[in-house]
């Protein structure tokens, strides 16, 4: 099959991948897409663990607050000032900002999740499962299939990333890695949300509204 410039364009715009990447790819697939995607996966995934170990402390802090409601503040590292000066490596930055604000993780990695949160979360889905009758012989895999839920939901980098949540934001960093070449590492995170916190007074409306009348 031959490799278009249409289908080497559809390829990048859902990978992020470079040109040249994604033509190889496309021509090793015969112009299967979902096996060039999958084999860029892969090879995104090698290039990373490669760079892994690198020493990242250039970088950026970026802010992102919405509506004055909420916001979140994250700091991502880069191994050299070049990068982090990247258009690219700044829109990751930004969208990264984004993300915390909208999807409030606790955690960057599953590594950071304390293990007697994981070990509460675990059997507190093993006595779900058993309460709706499940045999004693699954009950281990669909707790491990809802743990992997619940790390979906507590941990960036497990989360589906808010812009597209086909792909999670560990696979949006591993194939920025990949494309820009250096360790690209989520450092730490703050998120903030107006009123967090605080103990508010529960106000009944309608009673408050018949008091000034009758006042």
């Amino acid at each position: 099959m031959a490799v278009t410039a249409e289908l080497v364009k559809e390829l990048r715009d859902r990978t992020n991948a470079g040109i040249m990447d994604c033509k190889k790819v496309l021509v090793e697939t015969d112009g299967n897409m979902e096996k060039a995607i999958e084999l860029l996966r892969e090879r995104g995934i090698a290039k990373a663990a490669k760079k892994a170990g690198r020493t990242a402390a250039e970088g950026l802090v970026e802010a992102y607050i919405h509506n004055g409601k909420y916001g979140a503040l994250v700091e991502v590292n880069s191994e050299t000032d070049f990068v982090s000066g990247n258009d690219e490596f700044k829109t990751f930055v930004k969208d990264i900002a984004m993300h915390i604000a909208a999807s409030a993780p606790k955690y960057i990695t599953r590594e950071e999740v304390p293990a007697d949160v994981v070990n509460a979360e675990r059997e507190t889905l093993k006595a779900q499962a058993l309460n709706e009758g499940k045999p004693e012989a699954v009950v281990e895999k669909m707790v491990e299939g809802r743990i992997n839920k619940f790390y979906s939901e507590i941990c960036l980098l497990d989360q589906p990333f808010v812009k597209d949540p086909d792909i999670t934001v560990g696979e949006l960093l591993t194939n920025l890695i990949a494309k820009i070449g250096e360790n690209i590492v989520i450092r730490r995170f703050a998120r903030f949300e107006r009123g967090e916190g605080i103990e508010k007074e529960e106000v009944n409306f309608a009673e408050e509204v018949m008091k000034q009348v009758n006042g």
